[in-house]
This record gives C-alpha cells, structure tokens and sequence, in this order.
C-alpha cells in the first residue's frame, strides 16, 4: 500500500513583489538652548587684475661723444691754479722764513724770488694739467686712467728732482715735498672738477 505524497508547497503568485523598505531613522531632537552656527557662504575671491599693457619707455639718448663744460670747467682750472699758487706760498713762508731752511728752485722765469717761482710754476703747472686733462677725455678711452699716471709719473719727477740740484739733503727734500704736494693738489683737484663738469650723459673711465 502506497505512501500518500504530500502536496508541493503553495507558490506566491506576485514572485517579484517589492519588498518593504527599511525604516526611516527618527531625527535627532532639536535643543532650543542651544544656537547653532549658520552656515557660512564660500568666500568670493576677487578678480585678479590684470596688468595693464604699457610700452617700454625709449632708451635715453647718448651723447655721441665725452663733452665737458667749457665755462665751469676752466673756472675750476682757474681755482686749482689758485690753490697750487697759495702752496707754493704757504711752503716757502714755513719752510724757508720759519725754519730757516733753503729752498732748491729753478727760477725759469725769472721772477728773482724763491716765493715767486713757486706760484708762477704752480700756476703754469695747474693750466698745463687742466688742457692735457681736457685732450684726453676728448680723446682717449680711459681719460682718468692716463691722467693719473701722467700726474703721478710728473709728481714723483718733481718731487727727486731737487736732489740733483743741491748735495744739501735737507734742502732738496723739503722742496721735493713742496713739488709733491703741488702735484697732489693738481691730480685731485681737477678729477674733482671733471666729475662736476661732465654733460648729461657723458660718462668717462
């Protein structure tokens, strides 16, 4: 005698029903106590400005060649001659009245005067200084460069040249050291003078 086969299990009729969704978290409560920042906009950033297009300024024009003031320059001459002058005097009052030494001096002009033959050959050597120096600075590339060792190599003659005028030794040194500063006077002085004297635009070495 057969075993009764139970019945197959009753299938849904919608397979595919949608299925409920998951519950909703409750929102957490509001603490009307406390206050709660508000929210804060991005900030804006400013436009960057652009730079505004400007043309390069032209080059400054110059001079074609070195130039130096004429008029200012000479009266310039004229000052370092009259300084060189008043050392020359300022030397013999110190050296032959106040301690009775004797100069060594080539009177070449004639002037029968140790204190003459100093300012006139200080002042010939001051004009003589300012026209070579003027020459070069037309002429030459490096003007300040010739002009110093021509004013030093001048200094240094002038300075020994005494000591093969006179066998006295203290003689022939305080009139090299006359001549010396004659000459240091010149060489600064009229550097001095072309800086200031320059036209705009004119540059020398």
């Amino acid at each position: 005698m057969s075993t009764p086969t139970p019945p197959p299990e009753r299938q849904s009729a919608y397979p595919h029903a949608a299925q409920p969704a998951p519950p909703t978290p409750a929102a957490a409560p509001v603490d009307p106590t406390v206050v709660y920042p508000a929210a804060q906009p991005p900030p804006v950033q400013p436009p960057t400005a652009q730079p505004a297009f400007t043309a390069a300024p032209p080059p400054a024009a110059r001079a074609t060649g070195p130039s130096v003031d004429g008029g200012r320059y000479w009266a310039g001459v004229a000052a370092t001659a009259l300084v060189t002058a008043l050392i020359g005097l300022v030397g013999v009052l110190i050296v032959d009245q106040i301690l009775d030494i004797d100069l060594v001096v080539r009177d070449l002009f004639g002037t029968q005067s140790t204190g003459a033959a100093y300012v006139v050959g200080g002042v010939l050597a001051a004009i003589l200084a300012g026209a070579l120096l003027q020459l070069l600075v037309l002429s030459t590339p490096k003007p300040r460069a010739f002009f110093g060792w021509i004013l030093f190599l001048a200094t240094l003659t002038a300075a020994l040249l005494p000591l093969t005028w006179t066998d006295v030794l203290e003689s022939a040194i305080a009139s090299g050291l006359i001549n010396a500063l004659i000459g240091i006077a010149i060489w600064s002085l009229l550097t001095g003078v072309l800086s200031r004297t320059l036209r705009p635009g004119t540059t020398v070495d």
